[in-house]
């Protein structure tokens, strides 16, 4: 443990725990939608970000350098942004439309798009909703808030779909801002839309970092 030899191998490890209770405190903030859109390999691909993003910390001494740190390079945001949490269902896979956020508010609009055309829905399903979501987080302190746009869903047509997601209200935490759509499908049975169980083609994909 104290083998000058070793010194770097011990390094390499305390910034190896670093990102990994990072992509732990990042997953537990995003909890309420991440549950509904990820893939078995998602938390060890997230992983692999936040080492990204450990390697941008430019003033940390080898085996201190951590993420809060390298969040403040200027290219952090670009390692980040496009991020989606089920690898088997991309946002561009999935949804062929633009999406846009306001960073204020948390907005996120998405221009028209026909469904039956431009989104690619699972088997069986008869609708979908898209939710959008708007995280403060502080990789720094372990602190966290989420706030979430209510839920709209629409039905898989030829019906012209237009919207804005807005959240709630606006994170107070300092931190970094990150912003997220979720793409649930469901299968509508006499009147009553009934979640479809696999969740394969759910998205959870980061649009933005602010």
């Amino acid at each position: 443990m104290n083998d000058p030899a070793f010194a770097r191998t011990r390094e390499n490890g305390t910034e190896f725990s670093s990102i990994a209770g990072s992509g732990k405190l990042l997953r537990s903030a995003l909890g309420p939608m991440l549950f509904k859109a990820k893939d078995s390999k998602m938390t060890s691909r997230l992983v692999g970000v936040m080492g990204q993003l450990k390697n941008m910390d430019t003033v940390s001494a080898r085996g201190l350098r951590n993420v809060a740190e390298g969040l403040n390079n200027p290219l952090a945001a670009s390692v980040l942004e496009g991020f989606d949490f089920n690898a088997r269902a991309t946002y561009s896979s999935i949804l062929n439309a633009s999406a846009t956020v306001d960073e204020v508010t948390g907005k996120i609009s998405i221009g028209d798009f026909n469904p039956t055309r431009q989104l690619r829905g699972a088997d069986g399903a008869t609708h979908f909703s898209l939710q959008a979501g708007f995280l403060r987080i502080d990789f720094a302190t372990g602190s966290f808030e989420l706030m979430q746009s209510p839920e709209q869903v629409f039905p898989i047509s030829n019906d012209v779909v237009s919207t804005s997601l807005t959240p709630s209200s606006a994170p107070t935490l300092a931190g970094t801002g990150m912003h997220v759509i979720l793409i649930e499908f469901f299968q509508e049975i006499n009147g009553v839309q009934y979640m479809l169980n696999n969740g394969a083609y759910n998205v959870l994909h980061l649009l933005k970092v602010s």
